[in-house]
């Protein structure tokens, strides 16, 4: 797929001019131009845009086989990730993850009623999350300086899950969007790769050593925080002790590989696909696309013959069409329309809201991989809204390639809760007859 402009959402005109520098004519985040394209273009989160997501993944297979994710230093890891400043996320203090998630419930009578949430004061395990595309630095990698972008894609993806544990998120030099845009050299982006990767790991190496102690843990990512975390497991959990801490992987938006008509091999070679929701030690993994705009030019297509794309949906593992409990965004995603929550034009005040028996999942397969379909049961009697917000465009057109990639974790937010509760408790209860 060749390289395109970066995307919008809705009917939004992102400036084409990204690489510019800022008026002082510095680079990175400041003043100037990054930081107002920040304020306006990521108001929820910027998962992957336009050729970001195939171009990580090429990037990433590349590093991977050239060695260059491999880690042939002594690590920093204790100095680097020792400094509180390098978390955005860490237990028991006020920080990133402290943010309002009041939301509105709109039921299927148009009735409104106001869902608060508590973090438990005693998780049972630990989360660990890495976040996705979202960097705007002139750079192939992001610099450690934290952003309002990544406060709001914390309050859309982690946040809620500090109802079920205890949440790590380091900070990492990502691959910025322009280094995903593939505008830089494939030297320079496989170096950046490793730059980033390797954050990643020492992350994970210092967590383990100074903060697990023994607890389960639930790997969380989306887009390239999902990439970084399948090139985690290959190379530091799958197959080696560390694999007995892990409770489950959430590796939303991304494409896992697999044999055909298998839930092991492939991309993990002893960490299957979850296929029922009290199963830890597995993999959740989709990407999600309207029914009505499916892929049609499928970046994540394999060539592999026997091989297959996966797909786990976190409202029904075992398979089949399960609704969704959905916490969307009440808040315009980059620069579109504020959504719309009933017929009759009543607002929703709360950051989130949700809509119980409107949205449904199902993993479907066809000749481009397998993927969630998102299906919106319109009813005529229903007076809520009749569809949802999430696309991304290019050039004023939906990108089916992309499908509804912005809230890939959106969509299935209460599912992979509940499902995060459900694995926790089989972990735990393994542990105790072991």
């Amino acid at each position: 797929m060749a390289p395109t402009a970066f995307c919008t959402a809705r009917s939004f005109a992102l400036p084409s001019a990204v690489k510019r520098i800022d008026g002082a004519g510095k680079t990175g985040r400041g003043p100037g131009i990054f930081r107002s394209l920040a304020a306006l273009v990521v108001p929820v989160l910027l998962g992957a845009c336009s050729s970001v997501a195939p171009v990580e993944q090429s990037v990433e297979s590349t590093a991977l086989s050239s060695g260059l994710a491999t880690k042939d230093m002594p690590s920093e890891a204790n100095a680097l990730y020792s400094d509180p400043d390098k978390w955005l996320c860490l237990p028991g203090r006020n920080d990133t993850c402290d943010q309002d998630l009041t939301t509105t419930v709109v039921a299927a009578d148009g009735s409104m009623a106001i869902e608060t949430s508590t973090p438990s004061a005693e998780p049972p395990v630990d989360c660990f999350y890495i976040y996705p595309t979202l960097s705007l630095d002139n750079a192939a990698n992001a610099d450690w300086i934290a952003g309002p972008e990544e406060g709001r894609v914390v309050h859309q993806q982690l946040a809620r899950f500090a109802d079920v544990c205890r949440v790590y998120a380091p900070k990492y030099r990502q691959i910025t969007m322009l280094g995903a845009s593939g505008r830089l050299p494939r030297e320079t982006i496989a170096a950046a790769y490793r730059t980033a990767y390797g954050d990643v790991a020492d992350a994970w190496a210092h967590y383990l050593a100074n903060y697990n102690q023994g607890r389960g843990v639930i790997l969380i990512g989306h887009s390239q925080g999902s990439r970084m975390l399948t090139g985690l497991i290959k190379n530091e959990i799958d197959g080696k002790p560390a694999q007995q801490r892990i409770v489950a992987a959430y590796l939303n938006g991304t494409s896992v590989v697999v044999p055909e008509g298998k839930t092991v091999g492939g991309d993990f070679q002893s960490m299957p696909l979850c296929s029922r929701a009290n199963q830890s030690g597995c993999i959740v993994a989709y990407r999600s696309f309207r029914d009505t705009v499916g892929p049609v030019n499928d970046y994540a297509a394999t060539a592999t013959p026997g091989m297959a794309i996966a797909c786990v949906n976190p409202a029904a593992p075992g398979g089949g069409e399960a609704p969704l409990h959905s916490y969307l965004t009440t808040q315009s995603i980059m620069g579109g329309p504020v959504p719309e929550w009933t017929t009759d034009g009543r607002k929703v005040s709360t950051p989130f809201a949700s809509v119980p028996g409107l949205l449904t999942g199902e993993c479907v397969s066809n000749d481009k991989g397998q993927y969630l379909t998102i299906r919106v049961k319109a009813d005529p009697n229903d007076p809520r809204t009749d569809d949802i917000t999430g696309d991304i465009y290019t050039a004023g057109q939906i990108n089916p390639a992309m499908g509804l990639h912005l809230i890939d974790m959106n969509l299935v937010m209460g599912n992979l809760l509940d499902l995060a509760r459900s694995q926790s408790t089989a972990w735990l209860n393994a542990r105790k007859e072991q």
